[in-house]
């Protein structure tokens, strides 16, 4: 799979006389309204007989604009999107800075720089995705402005029982815990994906060492909590109970951003310095303060027997 990145307006050309199918769009969490999105392209590649290609686009709007607070967290961080869109089977990647240069541009000069010059002779997008200055361009207006170089296929709104499909409603979801729910609409399971980094050992003395896995600053994690996980070490899942929260047992002040603790029930060995991912599986209780050392070793010791017994069963 090819990656290119571009950024407007010094870095849009790329090397190449492929002609591409593309679907367009920013694909966080690749749920399966996305993939929904991303399979028709591939269809219309086939049918053309060119390359399947998908545009997406980084930082996150919410980024750019407003005062920093209302940044929503990534489902996906760049290098797992990349992965599973590998795994789908994608020819080629664009990945689009967005800037104030890119939040400028107008939609028909987008459709120039990011369609007509890259080979795209195909585009496939959500029926809501717009792009171009405040978002003024529509997929009728992608259609319209074509002049013959690309056709359109306009993908209508996925839904479950209960409604549309979305990253809002994902990460909704997450934080409310629900990673079980959060898993029918990714059609996968929510991954994290981090460094095992040193951390206070407090619970190789309690007699549950853990991994301490740090995640980007910018991912979405589930609510504090345990839960059922496997965490996937050089390629090979191990299963695992997490907490993930600030600890408020032992109630440090410093601790302010939620920690994510792995205790992995079947391996040994060191962990420190290697990446690995996280697949949360089931909610088991929320985060608690406890009265004393050993109401937590006891309850530790319940939450281990709880995920082994689920992680066991599926």
């Amino acid at each position: 799979m090819e990656v290119y990145k571009l950024h407007y307006p010094d870095k849009v050309e790329i090397t190449t006389d492929e002609q591409f199918s593309m679907a367009i769009g920013f694909f966080d969490g690749l749920h399966k309204g996305h993939s929904k999105v991303i399979m028709e392209a591939q269809k219309k590649a086939v049918e053309l007989g060119i390359q399947s290609a998908v545009m997406t686009f980084n930082p996150h709007p919410s980024h750019l604009f407003g005062d920093g607070k209302n940044k929503v967290g990534y489902i996906t961080q760049e290098a797992e999107k990349l992965r599973i869109l590998e795994s789908m089977g994608i020819d080629a990647v664009f990945i689009v800075t967005f800037d104030w240069s890119l939040a400028a541009l107008q939609p028909e000069k987008f459709i120039d720089v990011f369609i007509k010059k890259l080979g795209v002779k195909h585009v496939t997008a959500g029926f809501d995705f717009t792009f171009g200055s405040k978002g003024a361009g529509t997929m009728l207006d992608m259609e319209l402005l074509a002049d013959g170089e690309y056709g359109t296929t306009v993908v209508p709104k996925v839904a479950d029982s209960e409604e549309k499909i979305s990253s809002t409603r994902i990460r909704e979801l997450l934080s409310a815990g629900d990673v079980e729910k959060t898993a029918l609409l990714l059609g996968r399971q929510f991954r994290t994906v981090g460094i095992v980094v040193d951390g206070e050992k407090r619970g190789r003395l309690l007699g549950f060492p853990t991994a301490n896995v740090l995640p980007d600053v910018s991912s979405v994690l589930p609510k504090n909590g345990v839960y059922a996980v496997r965490m996937f070490v050089d390629g090979v899942a191990y299963n695992g109970v997490c907490n993930v929260g600030v600890k408020p047992t032992f109630s440090n002040p410093e601790i302010t951003r939620s920690i994510v603790e792995v205790h992995v029930l079947d391996f040994e060995g060191d962990l420190y310095g290697k990446e690995v991912m996280v697949d949360w599986i089931s909610h088991i209780r929320d985060e608690k303060k406890f009265d004393s050392i050993d109401a937590l070793v006891e309850q530790i010791g319940k939450d281990k027997s709880t995920a082994f017994e689920t992680l066991t069963a599926i």
